[in-house]
C-alpha cells in the first residue's frame, strides 16, 4: 500500500516537472520578434515619402539627415539592440500620432520599458543641439521687397505667446489655470520671416500674463536679446516701447475685420495696423503648423511638466529643421494666411533690457503709419 501511494506521488511530480519544461521550452523569445520589427521599420521609412510623411512628419531623405545629424553631433548612440534610426523613429511617432507608450510598443515591437528609455533619450539629444537648430535672425533691410515686410525695415521677426495644454499635479494646479479656467502653459516663441523659429520660452504657468512673460525674458542672462536698432512685431497683449512694436490700441487690427470698399482703411492708423497685422500673422502661423504637425502639442500628455517642457522645445527645434531639410513642407498649404534666441554676450550692440511704454517710441510709430499712409500706392495695394 505505501509503495503504491509513493508511486503516485512520484509520478505526479515528475509530471508536473515535466510540464514546467515544455512550458519554458515554448517561451516567447526576443529574436522571434525580429522580422515583425524590421518590417515595421522598412514600412516607415522605405517605402514611400508619403507613408513617412504621415508617420513621422517628413520625409524618408529628411529623416536620414536627422538621424545623422542626432547621431555625429548630439551623440545619439545605438544600443545593443536598439539602432538610431529606429530610436528617432520611435520619438517622431509619439510626438507626431500622441500615442501612449503601451500603443507604441505594438507598433516597433518593443517592451514599454524600451519605448519610453529611447523617447527621454532623444529628447535630450534634440535640445543639446539647439544651437545648431535655432535660427539668427536677421533684420528686415533696405533691398527687401516683399509687400508684406518692406514697410518695416529693421525688423527681426515676430512674437507672440500661445497656451499648451498640460496635465500637473492637482497642488499646482491653480498656477496653471488661465484665464478661462484651463489648465496650460504660457509659451513665448519669435520666429522670422520664414516661421523658423529664433527664441522660444517654455515653462510659465497659464495664468501668467504675456507682458509678464516679456518682461522676464528679456532680464534672463540667457533670454531675447533685441538689438536697440532693431525691434519685433508683437499684438496688443504687449507694450508699445524700445525693442517691440504693438498696434493701435483701439483700432481694429484682426486680418478678418478688412476688405474691399467701405470696410478698407480710413486712416493712416488702420493702414498701419492692416500691414502690421500682415506681418505679424507669420507668428500666428507658425504656432499653428506646429500643432497641426505634432498631435502631442493638441491635448495634454503625462509625461511630468518638466518633460513636457522639454517636448515643446523639441517641437519648435524639429519643426526649424523640417522647414530647413525639406524644400516644400506639405502641410504648409492646409494654414489660412489670414489666421488670426539671443547670445549672451557682452559685445557687440546694445540690447533692450526692460519693456516699458516709451513716447520716443509712440512717436516714431506715428510717422511710419503716416508715411505709410502718403505713400503714392498705398491705396491700391491696402487688401
Amino acid at each position: 500500500m505505501f509503495s503504491a501511494i509513493y508511486c503516485m506521488l512520484f509520478m505526479d511530480r515528475r509530471r508536473r516537472r515535466c510540464h514546467r519544461t515544455n512550458f519554458a521550452r515554448q517561451a516567447y523569445r526576443l529574436v522571434d520578434r525580429l522580422p515583425d520589427q524590421i518590417k515595421h521599420m522598412r514600412d516607415l521609412i522605405n517605402i514611400s515619402d508619403t507613408d513617412c510623411i504621415a508617420q513621422l512628419r517628413m520625409d524618408r531623405n529628411a529623416f536620414g539627415r536627422l538621424c545623422y545629424l542626432l547621431e555625429n553631433i548630439g551623440g545619439l548612440v545605438r544600443t545593443r539592440n536598439v539602432p538610431t534610426t529606429e530610436q528617432v523613429a520611435i520619438f517622431l511617432t509619439v510626438l507626431a500620432q500622441h500615442k501612449k507608450n503601451r500603443v507604441v510598443k505594438f507598433d516597433f515591437k518593443r517592451s514599454v520599458y524600451t519605448i519610453s528609455k529611447h523617447f527621454n533619450i532623444v529628447v535630450q539629444v534634440v535640445l543639446r543641439l539647439h544651437y545648431i537648430l535655432l535660427v539668427d535672425p536677421k533684420p528686415v533691410d533696405e533691398t527687401c521687397t516683399d509687400d508684406t515686410w518692406k514697410w518695416f525695415k529693421g525688423c527681426l521677426g515676430a512674437l507672440d505667446g500661445t497656451y499648451i495644454d498640460v496635465r500637473v499635479l492637482l497642488s499646482v494646479k491653480a498656477r496653471y489655470r488661465n484665464r478661462k479656467g484651463d489648465v496650460f502653459l504660457n509659451v513665448l516663441g519669435v520666429c522670422d520671416p520664414s516661421m523658423k523659429y529664433t527664441f522660444v520660452l517654455s515653462g510659465w504657468e497659464g495664468s501668467a500674463a504675456d507682458s509678464r512673460v516679456l518682461r522676464d525674458v528679456v532680464t534672463r542672462p540667457n533670454g531675447l536679446r533685441v538689438p536697440t536698432s532693431n525691434y519685433y512685431l508683437c499684438d496688443c497683449g504687449y507694450t508699445n516701447g524700445p525693442g517691440f512694436l504693438a498696434p493701435y490700441r483701439g483700432v481694429r487690427y484682426h486680418l478678418d475685420e478688412w476688405s474691399s470698399g467701405r470696410a478698407a482703411p480710413q486712416n493712416h492708423m488702420e493702414l498701419f495696423n492692416l500691414r502690421h497685422a500682415k506681418a505679424r500673422n507669420i507668428i500666428e502661423r507658425s504656432w499653428c503648423l506646429l500643432k497641426y504637425r505634432w498631435a502631442i502639442l493638441r491635448s495634454n500628455s503625462w509625461y511630468p511638466i518638466k518633460t513636457q517642457n522639454c517636448i515643446i522645445m523639441a517641437c519648435c527645434l524639429l519643426h526649424n529643421f523640417i522647414r530647413t531639410a525639406m524644400p516644400v513642407d506639405p502641410l504648409e498649404d492646409d494654414i489660412p494666411e489670414d489666421i488670426g534666441g539671443g547670445h549672451n554676450t557682452d559685445d557687440g550692440p546694445d540690447f533692450v533690457d526692460q519693456v516699458e511704454t516709451s513716447q520716443i517710441w509712440t512717436t516714431w510709430r506715428d510717422t511710419l503709419a503716416i508715411s505709410m499712409y502718403n505713400d503714392g500706392a498705398a491705396i491700391l495695394d491696402i487688401i
